[in-house]
């Protein structure tokens, strides 16, 4: 072989080694770090979870193939949710997925450059997490799950599946989502001929205590609006508990206090929202800025109905109510 043709030969082979060597080096490992604030085996975050997975999949990214997933959880818990999210941020993830506020706001403290999409939000502006719904303007975006608006259609819906009640004991986290949700609640009340009395969520004996003073000497008047709030998913189950206890009509703010027993719920999907998220962090992952991607508003509500508990409070559900209801649970 001529010198000419053998150089020629081996500076073709040397271009290629690269071009081979690129096509055997595996995908690069991205990081998504997850806070929520309920406890790992709540069967809500369950399914929120898994419906993100779900979603993340079908856009191409998979746990332990070419992404990592690392869970936390906060339970209710204020030290946990700040220990958690300090976890999460020494891990330097690509982005992080945060649900409800008790778990957003500690990250949001702790880091002003890791992405953060989050879930379960009520006020993201009022609250200082983002400058505005339609531009973000910082490393966090992600999805609320109430407008104010809706929260005077609680107190519209519990007058419709109890008449008698005249009085309301509305129950509230004390910020700013709980002030402008009560805020809501009041704009209706007076021509709903309904007399409203807050009582702030801060721990369980405070909360059966207001709950118990509230309902003593009841003549069947009374009735429970339980607001949007991290507190409120965290402990539903006692809330619906106290609220059998006292025999109050109660109407809730999503779907999944009714199987627990509650007697009415109108509120936002909470599943759908996890799917969209997935959208949210795969734009991430591929190189988009939160401070682009606008938080964006429900799309979808249900309205749910126990019909064994409204038979042991004495009510009759109207037949109009029964009619829109998305579920109804016998």
């Amino acid at each position: 072989m001529k010198r000419r043709e053998f150089i020629s030969l081996l500076g073709g082979a040397a271009a290629a080694w690269p071009l081979a060597a690129r096509a055997q080096q595996p995908e690069r490992m991205r990081r998504i770090g997850m806070l929520s604030n309920l406890a790992a085996d709540d069967a809500e975050a369950q399914a929120r979870n898994a419906a993100f997975l779900q979603a993340l999949q079908q856009l191409g990214w998979t746990d332990g193939r070419n992404v990592r997933i690392d869970f936390r959880w906060g339970a209710g818990d204020a030290d946990r949710n700040r220990r958690y999210a300090a976890e999460l941020i020494a891990l330097a993830p690509d982005v992080i997925l945060a649900t409800g506020s008790p778990a957003v706001e500690p990250l949001h403290r702790a880091t002003r450059s890791v992405p953060i999409v989050f879930l379960q939000v009520t006020d993201p502006v009022g609250g200082g997490l983002v400058a505005s719904l339609a531009r973000p303007a910082a490393n966090i975006t992600g999805f609320t799950n109430y407008e104010y608006s809706l929260s005077g259609k609680w107190l519209e819906l519990l007058k419709e599946i109890a008449p008698r009640v005249t009085r309301a004991l509305v129950l509230r986290e004390l910020n700013t989502a709980g002030i402008g949700q009560f805020a809501a609640i009041q704009a209706v009340a007076l021509s709903l001929g309904v007399e409203l009395r807050p009582a702030d969520l801060r721990d369980v004996d405070e909360t059966e205590r207001a709950v118990a003073e509230f309902a003593h000497g009841s003549s069947g008047d009374r009735g429970l609006i339980v607001t949007g709030s991290g507190w409120a998913i965290v402990h539903r189950q006692l809330i619906v508990e106290i609220a059998a206890r006292h025999m109050l009509p109660a109407i809730y703010p999503l779907r999944f206090f009714v199987p627990d027993g509650g007697l009415i719920a109108y509120g936002a999907d909470t599943i759908d929202p996890y799917r969209r998220a997935a959208g949210y962090v795969d734009r991430i992952l591929k190189g988009e800025k939160p401070a682009d991607l606008p938080v964006q508003a429900p799309t979808k509500y249900e309205l749910v109905i126990n019909l064994k508990t409204a038979k042991a409070l004495g009510l009759t559900v109207p037949d109009s109510l029964l009619a829109r209801a998305d579920e109804v649970i016998e």
